[in-house]
Order: structure tokens, then sequence, then C-alpha cells
């Protein structure tokens, strides 16, 4: 694999939100790293890893952040790489303002944003958008082999298929 994603965290309590990203993202074979920067209390360091971030193998950064929830557009604000945001759920507002904080970007500035809490799919986006490059190689859990990470992808898509087909012939089956 040729790029990494960077999953950047506001503070470590969105670490336990954070590990389905991690584990989606390992399930793909593609590599990461897991960092604390804050667009509030540490912007130098945001500014100094996002300007950094391509030279240093990344191709997606995925950053999660609550209430104010600036992280994302700060980091997309020194990069040209595509920037996740996962919206952290709140006491005070059950993550809207997270939510409202990543979607309203400035003209000029995008940030994708995933639902609530919506560490998975941020990884399952983050690989969509590496697998976009047919270069994009990862290895397979049974195999030293590397397999393209599109077709990781397609496989993963097929077993989430065959899980809900299964389901539905066992409740065609139930009576009611």
């Amino acid at each position: 694999m040729s790029k990494k994603v960077a999953v950047i965290m506001g503070s470590d309590s969105d670490l336990e939100t954070m590990r389905p990203c991690v584990k989606r993202l390992k399930s793909f074979g593609i590599p990461f790293e897991v960092r604390v920067i804050s667009a509030h209390r540490t912007p130098a360091a945001a500014e100094n890893f996002a300007s950094h971030a391509e030279e240093n193998g990344f191709g997606v950064i995925i950053a999660a952040a609550g209430k104010a929830a600036h992280l994302a557009g700060v980091l997309a604000a020194y990069t040209t790489l595509p920037v996740i945001g996962v919206p952290i759920k709140t006491s005070m507002m059950g993550g809207l303002d997270s939510l409202l904080s990543m979607v309203q970007m400035p003209k000029g500035i995008p940030v994708a944003c995933v639902a609530v809490d919506g560490a998975d799919n941020a990884a399952i986006l983050a690989a969509q958008m590496l697998a976009l490059d047919p270069a994009s190689m990862v290895y397979s859990d049974d195999t030293t082999s590397p397999v393209s990470l599109a077709n990781k992808l397609a496989q993963f898509k097929a077993a989430m298929a065959d899980e809900v087909a299964e389901k539905d012939r066992k409740l065609q089956s139930e009576t009611f």
C-alpha cells in the first residue's frame, strides 16, 4: 500500500469512538497512524501535520472532534488531501453541534462528513478514496500476496450482502 490514513482526534477522550475506524482500516490492510492534535490547543501542530501529510505518505485524513469540532476544517485548510470529519456525540446536543461544525465549511475548504460517531464509515470511505488509485494494493488476512484495495472493498460489500440475505432467509422461515 503506497498511502497511509491519518486518524486524528481532538482529544484522547475520542479514542473509544474511533476504535471501530482503526479496526476497519486494519481489516482492509491499510496502514494508518493515530494522533491527538487539537485545533484549538495545538493549532501549530495541526497546521504542521496537515501541511506535511502528503509528503509523509498520507492519502486521506480522518479527523474526529466534538463540540466546536473545528479540527477537520483546520486540517483541510492546510492540505489538498481529502479530509473526512467524524463528529463526536456530545452531552449538550447529541453531536448535532459537532456535525454542523463539520458540514458548514466555507467554499474552497471541503470536508467530507460521516454520521455522528460514524468512525467505521469514515474508514470505509477512506478505503474507497484510496482505492480510486488502481495501484492501491493491500495484504489479505489469509495470504502474503497483495490484492487490490478495490477487490478487498468488493469482497467486504459482498459479505455484507450475504449477511443480509441470510438474515432474510431466517426471517422468511419464521411464522408470525
